[in-house]
């Protein structure tokens, strides 16, 4: 069993999100499809979905580092984040639940 939702993010601009439009992010695995995080988070939180969006950040060349071999480049560390919009008169307290 793979584990789809990994954890929530909570920032300021997340959490003003969630107040307003009822829009909550989570850091998701990479491979997890929009369905698969549908899914996850209904029955994670016992709430109805009616929108998710996807993106996706890192993988490309980020850090160089200058050492006795020469310069070195590191790649980032790709990851995915979810943003999830419930339906109306529903919430998630991601303070309780985490």
């Amino acid at each position: 069993m793979k584990v789809i939702i990994k954890k929530p993010i909570i920032s300021e601009k997340a959490t003003a999100a969630g107040e307003k439009f009822n829009r909550f992010t989570f850091s998701v695995d990479k491979k997890a499809n929009k369905i698969e995080i549908k899914n996850a988070v209904e029955k994670l939180y016992s709430v109805h979905v009616t929108e998710v969006r996807t993106m996706t950040y890192g993988g490309g060349k980020s850090s160089v580092k200058y050492t006795n071999r020469g310069i070195v480049e590191q790649p980032n560390n790709p990851w995915k984040k979810a943003v999830v919009t419930i339906a109306d008169g529903e919430t998630i307290d991601l303070f309780t639940n985490f």
